[in-house]
């Protein structure tokens, strides 16, 4: 069988559904062709390959390339000052109400220009991709009006011209209230839904809609209406939830058929049951847990019980959780939110897949899936997740270059 590229001596954790765990493989083969991975598994199953490119992994780990499903990773400026602020005592909730927090951002961002937000951006990016990531998911939410929006999308489009990653973009304008529709939130909703996502929708500028339902964010009655407007446009959608309270956003994710629910500090069982039902994923965020010193954490064993696919996610964002380490975001999962070694991996990969609505095409090592490869310096794949601040990366393969 001829092929273009061959990794073989490696053990794989391909992450496939079809095996059990997280699919481990002692003695594995990898073969790619045209960027998709036309075998996985053990050596002694292996066709005979005719490869323009053998590469011995000297007994190295392979696992599919890591997935960031929730970033904010487009924005300019930061808040450093915030930072500071919430040291001496401040609250999130209060700095927000005082015009800092999200709308601080918003004022950088939107004073940005499009080139200027991709400078900005391509640090944070090259910082994931050095730790092994080949997919991202990138949300607007700091223009809050049409033209700026737009700006943040572009520009995160953009991104996928300058590095060898794939971006997943999400329109968030449904984020907070901009400042020129103080007191009129029903008027802000009404103009994210009839005016931003049909145009947005139209210009094909992301592919999912995603809606903040919280205390300082939109209440459920206007996200379901945010929700319904993206589902008549085709967009898949997804749900900030239950991050500083319960307010039900994780059963309006559930009964509008989203890809995911994110943080669920506060979700309840009822939310959890519906979200297993309809297939929804929990992304859980412990870099923002962490970084606003939350003491709720994420009921994860009720998760488990209802049978919630889990993934997890850096949020990076200048306000709540400025990370850009998939590997740390695996260790504050682990340490923070009890997660296993297994669930950590496979919650970014296989459920990060899932959670973006591209599980047929990312997130494990099987044949007809991309060749997003990470090959890891590391003698067991714990090490992935119980080291602090060392890359054991090897290599990062996408596409299956």
């Amino acid at each position: 069988m001829r092929c273009e590229r061959v990794w073989r001596n490696a053990r794989l954790a391909t992450l496939a559904p079809s095996r059990p765990g997280i699919g481990i493989i002692d003695n594995g083969v990898i073969a790619a062709n045209g960027g998709n991975i036309i075998f996985a598994g053990a050596a002694q199953d292996a066709p005979t390959f005719q490869a323009a490119e053998r590469i011995d992994c000297e007994g190295r780990w392979i696992t599919p390339g890591l997935i960031d499903c929730h970033t904010h990773l487009v924005y300019a400026g930061n808040r450093a000052a915030e930072f500071e602020q919430r040291l001496n005592g401040a609250s999130y909730e209060e700095i927000a109400r005082a015009g800092g927090g999200i709308s601080a951002t918003v004022r950088q961002t939107r004073a940005a220009t499009r080139q200027g937000l991709v400078t900005q951006a391509l640090p944070r990016l090259d910082a994931m991709m050095a730790e092994g990531v080949s997919t991202v998911e990138i949300k607007s939410g700091y223009g809050l009006r049409l033209k700026d929006e737009i700006k943040q999308l572009t520009a995160a489009r953009d991104l996928e011209g300058r590095r060898a990653v794939k971006i997943c973009t999400t329109f968030l304008g449904a984020h907070t209230l901009p400042p020129e529709s103080a007191g009129d939130p029903d008027g802000y909703v009404d103009e994210v839904c009839h005016v931003m996502i049909p145009r947005i929708a139209k210009a094909d500028l992301a592919e999912a809609v995603d809606v903040f339902c919280e205390t300082i964010g939109f209440s459920r009655a206007q996200s379901a209406r945010v929700l319904a407007a993206a589902a008549k446009t085709g967009l898949a959608v997804k749900m900030h939830a239950e991050q500083l309270s319960n307010s039900g956003g994780a059963a309006l994710a559930a009964e509008s058929g989203a890809l995911s629910a994110d943080h669920l500090e506060y979700v309840d069982e009822s939310g959890a049951a519906a979200m297993a039902a309809a297939g929804t994923v929990a992304v859980l965020l412990p870099g923002a847990f962490y970084f606003l010193r939350e003491t709720k954490v994420p009921p994860v064993a009720m998760l488990r019980s209802c049978g919630v696919k889990i993934a997890v996610a850096s949020d990076c964002n200048p306000g709540t959780s400025p990370l850009t380490s998939p590997l740390l975001v695996m260790n504050m999962a682990a340490t923070l939110f009890r997660l296993t070694v297994e669930e950590c991996l496979a919650g970014m990969t296989r459920e990060a897949a899932r959670a973006l609505g591209h599980l047929a095409e990312l997130g494990s090592l099987e044949a007809g899936k991309r060749c997003d490869l990470a090959i890891w310096n590391v003698n067991q794949l714990s090490e992935l997740v119980y080291n602090m601040g060392l890359n054991p990366l090897h290599a990062r393969v996408w596409r299956g270059l």
